[in-house]
């Protein structure tokens, strides 16, 4: 059942709030709200603050391509291979034309980012100053918090820094795990991956299975995030242990080939295992990328078509063939192929991480580990149940690899630029062929991987200095 969220809500998600430096987060702070002494007097206060930061989640900030979590990873889409944006919301970011300083993409992702950990900071401070909560729930409400907050400095390092496994050692986003209105100096690429880790360890030790719904944080998608986490940075061992552990280890009780094609749209879908819920009653509908964006029969934006190369990875019965030249376009016309993989209404829940993606991280990580009949084990668990008539796999060495990265394409495309993530850490690059509108050839560690800096944090902040931009 979705959440639907009070005024205390509102209230509370603003509530102290300071900045980290930017102006964004340095507005007035209201002067006849809900106190903290209310707020953090019980576990419902609490909870109510938690859901308050669950709504930035899925915000309205600046425009469709600038709203919340949906648009940083719909912006990573349609940076890869599989996805063709029309030059209206989001084309900039399909061309690679929106990294600049003054630039939108930049400026929303810190932005949103930094607000969020700033309202994270302030909700720990208050569990930690209460005298009031039990010592459970204090573990309980700050381990969610530390998730988050782990998750969002994760995002910042994937947009702002270089590859965890990159030579280049660009200066990393500031770290603030205190309310603060000053800001502080850039980071170090070690620092901000043990802040990371710190946080998402230490939330998992803390976490429970319970929760309200899929919306909120639990064991679970803590061991998720960090799953995330240690795939990106090669530590196999525990990306193996934790991805087992967040889809519970029994790939048939999470995998649900019928639900694929019933349009992405409802949370309660037995793969999905975190999600950003919408109600009708919400404003941000049009902002639900990527259903907004993709959904070709709804009246929507209509702006994402598929890229014919990829179109071509998929057998006649795999369910994930949703692909259709609607439009009756020409062969190898950019506009050839739409999908109806997702669906859009104005009460269409939004997928942030499925099971599917844990499994195929442990096969990854197995095949690192060199269990490769563990790994194919694994890969064909998704394989043969999208494909009632595909052949389990034989392949070995780096086949057996190039079909586990091909097999998280064709399971996640449009939903949060795992080719784009994947290109990053592995130091691979991006060369788009067949019918793309834009081609591009971004060659391994290319500085388009890289956001830079946003100027209003530059010209904001007296510890970080217009250097910090000239080698990115």
């Amino acid at each position: 059942m979705k959440k639907t969220y009070i005024l205390l809500v509102l209230l509370s998600a603003s509530l102290l709030q300071t900045g980290c430096s930017s102006d964004f987060l340095d507005e007035p702070k209201p002067t006849n709200n809900v106190t903290p002494d209310v707020i953090f007097s019980n576990r419902a206060g609490v909870d109510a603050f938690i859901a308050g930061i669950l709504r930035l989640n899925r915000g309205q900030f600046l425009n469709n391509e600038a709203a919340g979590l949906q648009s940083v990873y719909f912006a990573r889409s349609v940076r890869g291979e599989s996805l063709i944006q029309k030059q209206i919301w989001f084309g900039d970011d399909y061309d690679f034309q929106n990294r600049e300083a003054t630039y939108t993409r930049p400026n929303f992702t810190w932005r949103f980012s930094y607000k969020i950990i700033d309202q994270l900071n302030n909700l720990i401070k208050g569990i930690e100053s209460s005298s009031q909560l039990s010592e459970q729930d204090k573990r309980e409400t700050k381990s969610q918090a530390l998730a988050l907050r782990g998750f969002y400095y994760f995002q910042l390092a994937l947009e702002f820094g270089d590859a965890y496994q990159s030579p280049k050692n660009l200066q990393f986003p500031p770290i603030y795990t205190e309310p603060t209105s000053e800001g502080k100096g850039m980071s170090t690429k070690a620092e901000f991956f043990g802040q990371i880790l710190s946080d998402l360890e230490t939330a998992v030790a803390g976490l429970s299975e319970e929760r309200i719904d899929k919306s909120y944080i639990n064991k679970q998608v803590a061991q998720a995030f960090l799953a995330q986490v240690y795939q990106y940075t090669g530590d196999w061992n525990n990306a193996k242990a934790t991805a087992h552990e967040a889809y519970g280890g029994n790939t048939s009780a999470v995998l649900d080939a019928a639900g694929y094609s019933k349009g992405f749209n409802d949370f309660n879908a037995r793969e999905w295992l975190w999600a950003l819920p919408q109600t009708a009653d919400q404003s941000a509908y049009y902002m639900s990328h990527p259903h907004a964006m993709m959904d070709h029969v709804a009246v929507a934006y209509h702006g994402t078509f598929i890229n014919d190369d990829f179109v071509n990875l998929f057998s006649g019965t795999d369910v994930r063939n949703l692909f259709s030249n609607l439009y009756n376009a020409p062969v190898g016309d950019w506009q050839e192929f739409v999908t109806s993989k997702f669906k859009f209404t104005f009460d269409a829940d939004i997928p942030v991480i499925r099971y599917p993606e844990l499994i195929l991280i442990e096969a990854e990580a197995e095949y690192h580990l060199g269990n490769e009949s563990r790994a194919r084990e694994l890969l064909d668990a998704i394989r043969l149940n999208r494909d009632n008539q595909a052949q389990a796999s034989t392949a070995s060495g780096n086949a057996l690899f190039e079909l586990i990265l091909t097999e998280r394409r064709k399971e996640f495309y449009g939903e949060n630029g795992i080719e784009w993530f994947d290109a990053k850490r592995l130091l691979r690059g991006i060369t788009r062929t067949g019918n793309h509108r834009t081609h591009i050839n971004l060659t391994a560690d290319d500085k388009r991987f890289e956001l830079k800096i946003p100027q209003e944090e530059i010209d904001a902040n007296p510890n970080i200095t217009n250097s910090v931009n000239s080698n990115r």
